[in-house]
């Protein structure tokens, strides 16, 4: 009888830890989304005009940044910039408060991010797929294909995360 119930004791200390992370996890994808959206509309309101008044008779610029046919290419590109920069800062509140890997040494370290990294560009093009199919084919705003893209893929990095990215014990 004592075995279950430490079994019971065991289990829900397990659960409450995951309620733990993914409570953590979200609320920081929550802030993500904000500086995802910080940063495209800088892009969209700031960057995106000056190149276009300073750099737009560049044809490399022109080309990759500045076209609009057939596509939006500095929203693309202000897609990609915002998503790498929110994984870099997610990747330290991910290992250090949510799953509380405050230990290991740098090789362990270096080994979290290179799978983190991989991870995040399996969800990178997931988040960019999506923004881009509903932004351009659908005509969906920017900020509501934005939040259906991150979403979908921060819901599944957490889970690439917590079963591949940080399950060593140092």
């Amino acid at each position: 009888m004592k075995f279950l119930e430490e079994k019971t004791v065991i289990n829900e200390s397990k659960g409450s830890e995951l309620k733990r992370q993914m409570i953590l996890y979200f609320t920081f994808a929550v802030c993500m989304i904000i500086l995802n959206y910080f940063i495209q509309k800088s892009n969209q309101l700031l960057i995106y005009p000056f190149m276009c008044a300073n750099y737009g008779d560049i044809g490399l610029i022109q080309t990759f940044y500045l076209s609009t046919d057939p596509f939006i290419m500095g929203e693309l590109i202000g897609s990609i910039a915002a998503v790498g920069i929110t994984y870099i800062v997610k990747f330290f509140l991910d290992k250090y408060i949510v799953f509380k890997k405050s230990g290991g040494k740098l090789k362990d370290t270096s080994e979290e991010f290179a799978k983190y990294f991989v991870f995040a560009i399996i969800t990178t093009i997931e988040n960019i797929g999506i923004q881009f199919l509903l932004t351009n084919f659908l005509g969906t705003p920017l900020e509501i294909s934005m939040v259906i893209a991150l979403s979908i893929g921060y819901t599944t990095k957490f889970l690439f995360d917590r079963k591949y990215v940080f399950s060593k014990e140092y």
